[in-house]
């Protein structure tokens, strides 16, 4: 496909997502129906549209409006295409642009066409972040890092940096956690390197990895929202006896097999029999959130996230830590962990469940940006007064 008709996949797939349909839902349709388009066009559309998703306010004041050949044009428009190159209405291409077009638009001015948030959050952040709020808000504009995390288990950061330079992967060393290395080039072909495939190596936000390496030595350890088992392999690969547990046991599915390839293991634990269990020496409890820490990843979680959502994950995020005290023992560790930067669900958060529970303290904490090195993360480390 030419660039001007991967433009133009991009304007189809973003009136579906202004439309209501999910992004990833859009995208899969368009390419079921296109089954013409290779792997590369795929990933340039996909491309388009997260980026526009990234930056959708500000779009659709330097395209002129809200349907997806306005936002297109605004998103091109900010850096700094050549419109005319690609609006061509030859072949598969979009339409030039029309007078109209080539005179209704304007630099964002509102706070909320900048930062790129909808009004009622910027307060939030405000709040949260201080003085580093408009450079949270900017940042969540560019894409995420590829990150990877080495597995300890197989082998060392060096060695993993070397076999992912011999499948052709260019990555350099994360300073935010010490297993952390971020993909330069060649991240199309991380799935299908001998690196990946013999175990070497995981797909894991380097926040997310330095939480597991900061947290203090235990034997039984319980990852409570395990999720996928990102952290629950990170655990396993530094030597803890690991047990993952989630509400929703479809996430855990490719768990077993993922923890084959790193040559380690993890038990699964059902809810119905997690109260049988003894108790953990440490409880990692990575909850439900906002997301707000990673919406590079994830941008149209944050035009969908409403008041009333934030609330009910506040609610989802007091009565996990509630129960998972109870499985901690009389000297072990509940670690609470968010993606977010908000702190309604970061340090709001402890001082209710501590002013709920006087017998607990906090005894570290630590808050990661959102950067070049990884998203936006909250941990806090919490014992059992003595």
């Amino acid at each position: 496909m030419t660039p001007g008709a991967r433009v133009a996949a991009a304007i189809s797939v973003l009136d579906d997502v202004v439309g209501g349909m999910p992004a990833e839902q859009a995208l899969l349709r368009w390419a079921r129906a296109s089954r013409f388009a290779g792997s590369g066009d795929r990933a340039a559309i996909r491309d388009h549209v997260f980026d526009v998703l990234r930056n959708w306010r500000s779009d659709a004041v330097q395209g002129g409006g809200q349907t997806g050949r306005a936002l297109m044009i605004g998103r091109l428009r900010a850096v700094s295409n050549d419109l005319d190159k690609l609006f061509t209405g030859q072949g598969h291409a979009p339409p030039p642009l029309s007078v109209e077009e080539l005179a209704k638009w304007e630099k964002p001015g509102d706070m909320g066409d900048v930062w790129n948030l909808p009004d009622w959050l910027i307060p939030y952040f405000e709040r949260s972040l201080t003085n580093q709020a408009a450079a949270a808000a900017i940042a969540l504009q560019a894409r995420a890092p590829i990150t990877l995390r080495v597995n300890i288990r197989k082998t060392s950061v060096a060695d993993g940096a070397a076999a992912l330079s011999a499948d052709g992967i260019k990555v350099q060393y994360n300073p935010r956690a010490s297993t952390a290395l971020n993909v330069l080039e060649g991240a199309r072909r991380i799935r299908q390197s001998n690196a990946y495939i013999d175990g070497l190596v995981e797909m894991q936000d380097a926040s997310s990895q330095a939480i597991v390496l900061g947290l203090p030595k235990a034997n039984r350890t319980l990852d409570y929202c395990a999720g996928g088992g990102g952290k629950a392999l990170a655990l396993a690969a530094v030597g803890s006896t690991v047990t993952a547990h989630d509400a929703n046991p479809g996430r855990m599915e490719n768990l077993p097999s993922r923890a084959a390839r790193a040559g380690t293991r993890v038990q699964i634990v059902s809810s119905a029999d997690l109260a049988n269990t003894d108790l953990f020496d440490l409880v990692l409890c990575d909850v439900p959130c906002s997301g707000s820490g990673a919406w590079r990843r994830t941008p149209e979680a944050k035009w969908r996230l409403m008041p009333n959502d934030l609330a009910a994950f506040q609610r989802t995020q007091s009565q996990i830590l509630n129960r998972a005290q109870n499985l901690v023992t009389r000297d072990g560790y509940l670690i609470y962990a968010t993606c977010s930067v908000l702190m309604e669900e970061n340090a709001d958060q402890i001082d209710e469940f501590l002013n709920r529970h006087p017998d607990w303290q906090m005894t570290y904490t630590e808050t990661w940006p959102i950067d070049e090195t990884g998203d936006g993360f909250f941990v806090a480390h919490l014992r059992r007064a003595s």
